[in-house]
C-alpha cells in the first residue's frame, strides 16, 4: 500500500479524495477528511494534504444531488437537453413549445428528485431539503454553466435560479434554508404581440407558489423544532427546581441534625469534666 501510494500524484489523491468525500453522508465528512489529510501527508503530498483540508463539507441537500449525479453521470446531459430546447423556444417566441416544455420540466424535475432520494436510500425527505434538491436541479436545467459544475459532484451548496428567461444567463443564488424573492419573468426581444406572456407568467406564480411552499414548510419546521426546544428547557427547568428544593430541603435537615449534634457534644463534654473532677476528688 505504501508502495502504491508513493506514486500517486497531488491530482490523484485530491480526486480520490473529492470522490470519497462528496460520497460519504455529511455528518461523516469531518473525520473522513481528517484521515484523507493524514494519508496524503504520509505519502509525502504536502499539497495535496493541503487542498483535501480546504474542502468544505456539504449540506444535505447539496449531497442529495451529489449521489444523484454520482450515480447517474447522464442526469446533467438530460438536464442541459431540456434547457436547450427550451431556450429555443423562448428566443423563437413559440407559446406552444414553451408550454410542452414547461410541462416536460417540471416532469423531469420532479422524476430526477425522486431518484436522489431514492439513491440515498430516504423515501420520505423533509420538504426544506427537498425543495433545495429540485430547486437545484432547476438551476441546472437553466444554466448550462452550473450544470457542467453539477457534473462535478463536488456540489457543497444548493443552488436556485431566479427565473427562465431568454435573454442572457439566469441569476443563480444560494439556497439558504429556501424562500427568497419572487422568480424574474422572461422578456421578450421585441415588442410583439404578448402571445407567449401567459406561458410566462404561469411559470412564475408556480414557481411563486413553489416558493411559498417552501417558505412555509420552513416555517412551521422552524416553529415545530422551536417548540420542542421549549419544551425541552421547561421540563429541564422544572427538574432542576425540584433537585433544588430537595437539596435545600436536605440541607435544613442536615443543619437541624448538626445542631443536635453540637448539643449532645457540650453535654457529653460537660459530664465528662464533672467526671473527671469527682475522679480527681476522689483520688
Amino acid at each position: 500500500m505504501a508502495g502504491k501510494m508513493s506514486h500517486m500524484t497531488d491530482r490523484d489523491l485530491l480526486g480520490e479524495a473529492v470522490a470519497e468525500l462528496y460520497s460519504s453522508d455529511p455528518d461523516e465528512f469531518v473525520e473522513r477528511r481528517g484521515a484523507l489529510v493524514a494519508r496524503a501527508r504520509e505519502a509525502g503530498q504536502a499539497p495535496a494534504a493541503k487542498q483535501i483540508a480546504a474542502l468544505r463539507k456539504p449540506t444535505r441537500s447539496a449531497w442529495v444531488v451529489n449521489r444523484l449525479v454520482r450515480a447517474d453521470p447522464a442526469v446533467t446531459a438530460e438536464l442541459g437537453e431540456l434547457g436547450d430546447e427550451l431556450r429555443v423556444a423562448q428566443d423563437s417566441l413559440d407559446g406552444a413549445a414553451i408550454r410542452e416544455l414547461s410541462q416536460r420540466r417540471r416532469e423531469l424535475i420532479e422524476s430526477l428528485a425522486r431518484r436522489a432520494f431514492t439513491v440515498v436510500g430516504v423515501s420520505a425527505p423533509p420538504a426544506a431539503i427537498r425543495d433545495e434538491v429540485t430547486a437545484t436541479l432547476g438551476a441546472a436545467l437553466a444554466d448550462p454553466q452550473f450544470a457542467d459544475t453539477l457534473a462535478s459532484g463536488a456540489l457543497v451548496r444548493a443552488v436556485q435560479a431566479e427565473g427562465f428567461g431568454p435573454v442572457g444567463r439566469p441569476t443563480l443564488t444560494v439556497v439558504r434554508g429556501g424562500g427568497g424573492g419572487a422568480a424574474r419573468a422572461p422578456r421578450s426581444k421585441t415588442a410583439q404581440p404578448a402571445r407567449p406572456a401567459a406561458p410566462s407568467a404561469e411559470e412564475v406564480r408556480a414557481e411563486r407558489e413553489r416558493r411559498h411552499r417552501a417558505a412555509v414548510a420552513e416555517a412551521e419546521q422552524a416553529a415545530s423544532e422551536a417548540s420542542r426546544a421549549a419544551d425541552a428547557a421547561t421540563a429541564a427547568e422544572h427538574e432542576l427546581e425540584a433537585t433544588v428544593q430537595r437539596l435545600e430541603e436536605e440541607l435544613a435537615d442536615a443543619r437541624q441534625a448538626l445542631a443536635g449534634a453540637r448539643v449532645q457534644a457540650r453535654r457529653a463534654r460537660t459530664r465528662q469534666r464533672s467526671a473527671q473532677q469527682a475522679l480527681d476528688r476522689l483520688r
